[in-house]
């Protein structure tokens, strides 16, 4: 099981990504895609290593954007979980202009 680091620390390990506000222990990052396709297909990507992890990140799609919002509830906070799926996010949007 992955113990609590907190957004503060999984920051420092990232790029773009921002703490969340209130009292939740969160980080979020919105990407923004060419289109629709390259979003979902963002999605998909994630959607598959997530569940190899079994850490499922929270998320809302519009058009070719995609809010992202991580936070490992077992820990009720940031864990180093996070910080793997985020960089996993952030290396296949690199990919994907």
């Amino acid at each position: 099981m992955a113990g609590r680091i907190g957004a503060s620390v999984a920051l420092g390990k990232l790029h773009g990504w921002a703490a969340g506000s209130g009292d939740r222990d969160i980080i979020k990052k919105t990407f923004k895609f060419a289109d629709f396709k390259t979003a979902w297909g963002f999605m998909s990507s994630v959607a598959l290593k997530a569940e190899a992890m079994d850490h499922h990140p929270e998320w809302f799609n519009v058009y070719n954007k995609v809010e992202v919002t991580l936070t490992t509830h077992d820990v009720d906070g940031v864990s180093d979980k996070d910080v793997e799926l985020a960089a996993f996010m952030d290396a296949l949007a690199g990919k994907l202009g």
